[in-house]
């Protein structure tokens, strides 16, 4: 018993010796399996770190490259939007394989042969050997029917080709036509053509995902310039986050931000990075006897925090010569301080967009004159603004800016024919007093009328200026009012200002020549006859 005991036992410590062997391996296992386990979590982790991490970086550098990446890219032409008709092969199928004929092999009844030819009478061979003949002769005829309807199908199919490839051809030959009227438009200075070349050459352009691809453009060929009104794009396409670090004892991936200086600076460079590139594209793309000039406005869609609102601030404006422009190296400069050198009217905090507000702002349709201003203003019932007498044209001007919120109004006496007033509100021109002089004139309103109001105005302390003609202004005389806090109202704005406050429809009756060159319009302008 003793023995058979002690047996016992040592048989039960042995299973507690193998299972304890085996739960420590199993242990061990299991430990190995989450560190495992732990291990490609930790590598996963760290993966989506370094993933979110290039993301931002990869934003980033895109954003950096907005005008560097662009700038060795060939500008657009006409005759890159050629059309080239399709060349169209003719495929047909299964219709361009002819059903082999029947074999009479197939059809043929064996002869007879050894004892069945002595056996078989010649009738009955003669008899299936007629029966096999009817046989393949329908096959033949029904073989011939679909042949036919095979060769019907096809050249119908063909025709169908022929006639599908003369109209891409011809389609082709029409939208060439096309281009080519716009081209020769286009050589014209017909603002139209211009503004739809222009158009085509900002929709050429691809900017990275997130910017609004809202613009609108407008051509004078009087002075041979454009203006291109152009949707910014929002702040939030600058990433506020830096990268991102795995922290591993809590197991999470958090963000470093980016300093808000940073992001700040940032947008503003952004900013001046799509104003240059726009200029760039398209000084690169037209020629200098078309466009001399390009005037830049920048606008971003937002809502105001304030109001719940939305709102379209003004955050840039810049107005560029070619000459001086295409002596940039714009590989090499900072565009913050190229627009600075350029006399742009930036906001000194688009971030939060503090606008840059314009004395008045004017939908870029009313930017040039219309063809029938003055085609017909003999026979037109609408009031023409040159027959009208210099008292009636003061009246007229003095209730469009009563109607556009002029407080007060006192006219001051003038001596050159024209309309001198002192206008005052809160709101009109940023407030303050505001000198209005009217020159209805028939031809061009030069700089020296531009220079002798800043005159004025200094004389009368006015905080800002406004000029208004039925006529036009040279370049050089608007960029002279950009400089000195003074609007000018040419006669195609002032038309639609009448009409918008006054309810008014009126001709200017007169229209800028077309074929003027804008370095004409440095000459100081003098009074046309009063008609």
């Amino acid at each position: 018993m003793a023995g058979g005991r002690s047996e016992w036992e040592r048989h039960q410590a042995a299973q507690r010796r193998e299972a304890e062997r085996r739960a420590r391996e199993a242990a061990k296992r299991a430990k190995e399996k989450e560190q495992e386990r732990q291990r490609q979590h930790l590598e996963k982790q760290q993966a989506a770190t370094e993933q979110k991490s290039a993301k931002v970086a990869k934003r980033i550098e895109e954003l950096d490259q907005v005008l560097l990446a662009f700038l060795h890219l060939r500008p657009l032409a006409f005759d890159q939007m050629k059309v080239v008709a399709a060349t169209m092969q003719f495929d047909a199928g299964r219709l361009g394989v002819p059903e082999p004929p029947p074999d009479w092999v197939a059809y043929a009844p064996p002869p007879p042969s050894g004892l069945s030819k002595l056996f078989s009478s010649q009738s009955r061979y003669d008899r299936r050997l007629q029966e096999a003949r009817g046989r393949f002769d329908s096959a033949v005829a029904q073989q011939q029917k679909r042949e036919k309807q095979r060769l019907r199908e096809l050249s119908a199919a063909r025709t169908a080709h022929d006639r599908q490839a003369a109209a891409v051809t011809s389609q082709a030959a029409a939208d060439n036509a096309k281009l080519d009227r716009l081209r020769a438009e286009f050589d014209n200075g017909q603002p139209e053509a211009v503004e739809w070349f222009t158009t085509r050459v900002l929709e050429r352009s691809i900017y990275p995902k997130g910017f609004p691809r809202l613009y609108q453009v407008a051509y004078r060929p009087e002075n041979h310039d454009l203006v291109v009104e152009f949707e910014l794009p929002p702040q939030s396409v600058i990433p506020d986050v830096r990268a991102y670090k795995y922290v591993k004892v809590r197991d999470a991936i958090d963000l470093v931000p980016r300093p808000q200086t940073e992001v700040r600076q940032r947008y503003a460079k952004l900013l001046a990075c799509v104003a240059l590139r726009t200029l760039h594209e398209i000084f690169a793309a037209t020629p200098s006897r078309i466009v001399e000039a390009i005037v830049f406005n920048g606008r971003l869609n937002t809502t105001d925090q304030a109001t719940g609102k939305k709102v379209r601030p003004h955050l840039l404006s810049v107005q560029a010569e070619r000459a001086t422009f295409e002596e940039l190296v714009l590989a090499d400069v900072n565009p913050v301080a190229c627009l600075k050198r350029l006399n742009a009217l930036v906001s000194p905090n688009p971030y939060d967009l503090e606008a840059i507000e314009p004395f008045i702002t004017f939908d870029l349709k009313r930017f040039r004159f219309s063809e029938d201003m003055d085609v017909v203003s003999g026979l037109d019932s609408r009031r023409n603004l040159l027959k009208l007498t210099p008292t009636e044209f003061e009246h007229l001007v003095r209730e469009l800016f009563v109607a556009m919120g002029a407080e007060a109004w006192t006219t001051i006496p003038s001596k050159d024919g024209g309309v001198d007033a002192v206008a005052t509100s809160k709101n009109l021109f940023f407030g303050g007093v505001c000198l209005i002089q009217a020159k209805r004139w028939k031809d061009l309103v030069g700089l020296d009328a531009v220079h002798a109001l800043t005159g004025v105005m200094a004389d009368h302390n006015a905080t800002t200026g406004v000029l208004v003609t039925p006529s036009w202004f040279g370049r050089a005389s608007e960029q002279f009012a950009q400089r000195n806090r003074i609007t000018l109202i040419n006669g195609a704005e002032l038309k639609h200002l009448i009409k918008q406050y006054l309810n008014i429809d009126v001709i200017p009756g007169t229209t800028p020549p077309r074929n003027a060159r804008a370095s004409n319009n440095t000459q100081s302008g003098r009074p046309g006859p009063s008609i």
